[in-house]
């Protein structure tokens, strides 16, 4: 009885040990664990630091796409990021009659690939140091690398420095930016 319950504990530690060891590879976002066997969305819900990008994502009619095959390459404004808007930008993005707006800029922020800052840092570095990175909302972005981090500008002018790179999801990858990217409109 002592030993079955003795190699229980030792199972359970051991499985947990496991599922910290699977849960270590991947960066916490926003006090939460993010799982490389769920899709984007089934992560950035959990992020308490992208409450605002859900809320877009979701009025912008766009989780059933992120939760797609993909792949996709997230680049994930934090709340602060959007509140650092203009005043009343984000309630009225969040609008319906803005909806086609809130769309443009969000998929400003996505690209139709799996890439990892190692991948980007290359490409920066094949181009002489700065890349295009187009996105699926038709933006092109700049990527530079500085000290080992990447930041991107937007069309307008605007930077957004990578904080968190390389959180693998089941359908891409997410990059945290600290800023919120702004197409050319």
């Amino acid at each position: 009885m002592i030993k079955s319950a003795l190699r229980a504990a030792a199972l359970t530690a051991a499985l947990s040990a496991i599922a910290f060891a699977a849960q270590a590879k991947n960066p916490m976002v926003g006090g939460a664990a993010m799982y490389a066997n769920r899709n984007i969305v089934e992560n950035a819900v959990n992020s308490k630091d992208h409450t605002t990008l859900v809320a877009a994502v979701k009025a912008a009619g766009l989780v059933g796409t992120l939760e797609g095959k993909g792949p996709f390459t997230v680049f994930a404004p934090t709340n602060e990021a959007f509140a650092a808007l203009p005043k009343g930008t984000v309630d009225t993005l969040l609008k319906p009659e803005n909806k086609d707006k809130l769309v443009k800029i969000l998929t400003c922020h996505v690209v139709a690939a799996d890439a990892l800052s190692k991948t980007v840092a290359r490409m920066i570095k094949e181009d002489g140091g700065e890349h295009d990175i187009k996105t699926v909302g038709g933006c092109v972005l700049k990527a530079k690398e500085s000290m080992g981090k990447i930041t991107l500008t937007d069309e307008n002018g605007g930077v957004a420095h990578v904080t968190i790179a390389d959180v693998k999801q089941s359908n891409g990858v997410i990059h945290v930016v600290d800023e919120v990217l702004l197409p050319r409109m």
